[in-house]
């Protein structure tokens, strides 16, 4: 399986040790940048093109990193077809995939240790999609939005 990863400067460390793990594990991680330490790099670029990648590679992964994560994630996010997620520990690791079917984990290099990290993508990555009707719902609902631009209906309630 192949995980596409893209990180910053704050992220750089982690993403060549990821890297590194995940080629030992048996995945084909791909590397998207930066190649070489840049300390005021911007992460859009090496992000999106991840994220890109992991889209039309309907089969991969990808993984994010900068010093939080968060800009990541919402660079990531602004891809269609991408439904990355901010993992910060082993439940968020675990519902990103479980829950919400996310194809890309957001890490914050700055966060965790490099070894915490990469346990927490080694479960997102092993974690499959539970399909349970409430998620693959909520999953259509996002999609189609995303296709559409219409959003889903709001329902109704009466308070009486």
């Amino acid at each position: 399986m192949r995980v596409y990863v893209a990180s910053d400067h704050a992220g750089f460390e982690l993403k060549t040790r990821l890297i590194e793990w995940l080629a030992e594990q048996g995945y084909e991680p791909v590397d998207c940048g930066p190649v070489v330490f840049q300390p005021d790099d911007d992460y859009p670029p090496y992000v999106i093109d991840a994220a890109r990648r992991t889209a039309a590679d309907r089969d991969s992964f990808g993984v994010v990193i900068g010093g939080s994560g968060n800009g990541e994630q919402i660079a990531a996010n602004k891809v269609r077809g991408i439904r990355a997620a901010l993992i910060w520990n082993d439940e968020t690791a675990a519902l990103a995939r479980a829950h919400n079917d996310a194809n890309v984990a957001s890490i914050g290099a700055r966060q965790h240790t490099i070894r915490d990290a990469i346990r927490l993508v080694d479960i997102f990555l092993r974690t499959p999609f539970s399909g349970e009707p409430r998620h693959a719902r909520r999953i259509g609902m996002i999609s189609e939005f995303e296709a559409t631009g219409t959003p889903p209906e709001v329902p109704t309630v009466d308070w009486r």
